[in-house]
């Protein structure tokens, strides 16, 4: 039954014309990452005005260096990243004249597939720490300066486990991975070439935007893009890799605050 709903979904996808054209796509690509950057520079610089102790009389260099080692600071930061950056997508997707929640793939998915997943994500999370203790890493380090300066623990957990998967997801595998995919859709369905190509190019731009982690992190966050984009292509919804990319960050926040505790 699941199979014949994801057919149908992504059959659909096909019935219309690609909503960027290839040009289009590249353009889009560029311009979201140089977005999310943006977002986050912005974010910090508006949440260091109202929360930094000399925000309003600092000069933007220091709000930018007090600001992003600042735990309250960087979850304002993102809660911000995330409302420019959602409507950014969504204004980008009516201009163009396309149906958001049909182009972002916001449709409910098989329990089926999403549990099939989960077992997958497990499975990478189990490896994952098995490798990292093997080789003595520890990749959320960068997270001490923002837990020991946060307001409120539940600030970080909620800005770093809830809502930068939502508009990671709603980027990466949402609106990034359906402009690349359309580009190698076929008369019958969506390509599974295409969705190769989207999902190895989105991967590498995900992990190589989190520049707070070192090359072991990185390599480890291509794999579990992948993941994501595996989930969205065997779904036919973002609503599964939005769940997964939270789980994900929920348990590396649960072991993380078990530590210094």
């Amino acid at each position: 039954m699941q199979k014949n709903t994801t057919i149908a979904h992504q059959t659909s996808i096909t019935k219309q014309p690609p909503l960027f054209s290839r040009l289009g796509a590249f353009v889009l690509t560029v311009g979201m990452v140089m977005a999310f950057f943006i977002s986050q520079l912005l974010g910090v610089y508006i949440a260091g005005k109202l929360v930094l102790p000399t925000g309003k009389s600092a000069s933007m260099a220091d709000i930018f260096y007090f600001g992003s080692n600042d735990g309250t600071v960087v979850s304002l930061s993102i809660l911000i990243g995330c409302v420019l950056l959602v409507a950014m997508s969504g204004l980008l997707i009516g201009i163009r004249g396309g149906n958001v929640r049909h182009y972002l793939a916001l449709t409910p998915f098989s329990l089926a597939v999403g549990i099939g997943m989960l077992g997958v994500l497990l499975l990478f999370m189990i490896g994952s720490q098995a490798l990292t203790y093997v080789l003595g890493e520890t990749p959320l380090v960068f997270v001490d300066p923002l837990y020991q300066s946060v307001s409120s623990v539940w600030l970080l957990v909620f800005a770093m486990v809830i809502v930068a998967p939502v508009y990671e997801e709603l980027i990466f595998r949402g609106l990034l991975w359906s402009a690349i995919a359309e580009q190698f859709i076929d008369t019958d369905n969506l390509s599974p070439r295409g969705a190769v190509v989207a999902s190895v190019v989105t991967s590498l731009i995900f992990a190589v935007i989190h520049v707070q982690y070192g090359v072991y992190e990185i390599s480890t966050i291509v794999v579990l893009a992948l993941i994501f984009c595996y989930a969205r292509f065997k779904s036919g919804s973002l609503l599964l890799p939005i769940l997964l990319h939270i789980i994900n960050n929920g348990a590396a926040m649960w072991q993380y605050l078990a530590q210094v505790a």
